[in-house]
C-alpha cells in the first residue's frame, strides 16, 4: 500500500505540489498521469524518500521509506532518471545493489532472466539500448521481491514486444497481490493496464478513481486526460 496525505513541496517560491492525497492499494495497477511539469516526479520522490516533503506525509507499507532497513525487500522503483555506470557490467551492477539489501546471487540471476536479459548480463551497460537499459532497470526493482513496485515511465524506449512484456509484468505482478503505481504518458497502455487512475495537474490532484469513472462521458483515457487537463490534444 503506498498512501501519500496532504503532500507539499515547496522549493523557494515554487511550489511543486500541493495538498496532494493519493492511494495505491495492493493488487491493483494504480495508474499516475498528468502533464509535464504537473507534480508526478516529485510525489514519487517523496514515496521513495529521495525528497523530503515541506508538509504531509509519504508511506510504503505503513512506514516512510527512510524507516526501511532493507528498503528493496519492500518497494522496488524505476526512476525516470536513473540509472548505473555506464561502464559497470548489467550483472555486478544487480550483484552491487542486491548485496547492499542482503540479496543473494541467485536471485540476480532470476531478475536477469525474468526481464530477458540472460543473455545480455556481462555486457557494460554503456553498450545497452534504451530498451535494455529500461529492463535493467526493472530488473533492479524486482530485485528483493518487492510487494509494492513503482515504475516512472517504464516504457519509455521499449520496442512493441517489450511494451507487450511490461504490460504483462505489471498485470502479473498485481495478480500476485503487489501494490504496482506506473507514472506514464502513454494513455492507450495504461487504459489497458490499470484499474485506478490519479491524475495530477498543476501540482494538485484533479481526478481519481478506477478507468471506468475517469473515463465516464468519453471515448477514451486519452480524451479524458487532456480534457480534464484543460490542455488540447497534440
Amino acid at each position: 500500500m503506498i498512501e501519500v496525505e496532504r503532500l507539499t513541496k515547496t522549493y523557494g517560491r515554487h511550489t511543486a505540489v500541493r495538498e496532494v492525497s493519493l492511494t495505491a492499494p495492493p493488487g491493483v495497477v494504480t495508474g499516475l498521469i498528468g502533464p509535464n511539469g504537473a507534480g508526478k516526479s516529485t510525489t514519487l520522490r517523496a514515496v521513495l524518500g529521495l525528497t523530503r516533503p515541506t508538509s504531509g506525509t509519504a508511506t510504503v507499507a505503513g512506514q516512510a521509506y527512510r524507516d526501511l532497513r532493507f528498503p528493496l525487500h519492500t518497494v522496488g522503483a524505476l526512476l525516470d532518471d536513473a540509472g548505473p555506470v555506464p561502464e559497470r557490467r548489467a550483472a555486478d551492477h544487480l550483484t552491487w545493489v542486491a548485496r547492499s539489501n542482503g540479496i543473494g546471487r541467485a536471485r540476480v540471476r532470476e531478475v536477469l532472466d525474468l526481464v530477458g536479459l540472460e543473455d545480455a548480463g556481462r555486457t557494460r551497460v554503456g553498450r545497452y539500448s534504451l530498451g535494455m537499459k529500461q529492463r535493467l532497470g526493472i530488473a533492479v526493482a524486482l530485485l528483493g521481491d518487492p510487494q509494492v513496485v513503482v515504475l516512472d515511465e517504464p516504457m519509455n524506449g521499449l520496442d512493441p514486444e517489450g511494451i507487450r512484456w511490461i504490460r504483462h509484468l505489471v498485470q502479473q505482478l498485481a495478480r500476485d497481490g503487489a501494490t504496482v503505481l506506473v507514472a506514464s504518458h502513454f494513455m492507450t497502455e495504461l487504459e489497458s493496464v490499470a484499474q485506478r487512475i490519479v491524475m495530477i495537474a498543476g501540482g494538485q490532484v484533479r481526478a481519481a478513481g478506477t478507468v471506468e469513472e475517469f473515463t465516464d462521458g468519453y471515448d477514451s483515457l486519452e480524451d479524458a486526460y487532456f480534457e480534464r487537463a484543460g490542455g488540447q490534444r497534440r
